[in-house]
């Protein structure tokens, strides 16, 4: 019998997480959509995001960043408009300013990715938790990468949230170790030793 995170119980979940949640990301369209996607689950369920993960990529042209950052008044009233996404407005509002910041960042950094992996050397984070209840919700590594966010201008970038994307795009690898996709996302010939970044179980 397969072993996963319990987390991962109903099929969009568990496809989610057997294919994508811990793979190191370095696509950066991919990127900002994670960014946004884990700001819009903010006081909501990640399998509620992903049931609506279609119609935001239909309602936010694919997430291409440089699209969403021309978004006026008249595009964001449509989306408040919009049943297959969560219509709140700070969180919509949010989506075009992160896209403008997004850019923003390229600019200095050539690449979203090359900002991001620089925090960890370019290397996952890998921990090693035997339950899910010792999985922290933030890091010190989340609130760096958060507060650098946020002097860049990005919104719905707490340390929670960042957490979640860390893990997400596999910049941190928070799989049980009991699950089948720790092993294989953890290095081989050695067990995997923690990196700065993780905290201790609270």
């Amino acid at each position: 019998m397969i072993k996963r995170c319990p987390w991962a119980s109903k099929p969009l979940e568990t496809a989610y997480h057997d294919s994508e949640w811990g793979v190191p990301l370095h696509d950066d369209r991919l990127l900002f959509e994670l960014l946004i996607l884990e700001g819009a689950q903010a006081g909501l369920s990640w399998s509620t995001i992903l049931a609506k993960r279609d119609n935001y990529r239909r309602a936010f042209d694919g997430f291409d960043p440089e699209k969403v950052a021309r978004y006026g008044r008249a595009r964001i009233e449509r989306l408040m408009g919009d049943a297959g996404i969560v219509r709140n407005r700070l969180k919509i509002e949010s989506t075009v300013t992160n896209a403008k910041a997004f850019l923003a960042l390229r600019e200095t950094y050539d690449t979203f990715d090359r900002f991001l992996w620089q925090f960890v050397d370019g290397k996952p984070v890998h921990n090693r938790w035997r339950s899910a209840s010792q999985v922290p919700a933030v890091s010190p590594l989340s609130d760096r990468i958060g507060k650098d966010l946020a002097r860049h201008g990005f919104k719905f970038v707490g340390s929670t949230i960042i957490y979640a994307f860390l893990q997400a795009c596999g910049v941190v690898n928070d799989h049980l170790t009991s699950c089948f996709r720790y092993t294989q996302l953890a290095p081989p010939g050695k067990p995997a030793k923690k990196r700065s970044g993780a905290v201790a179980p609270r």
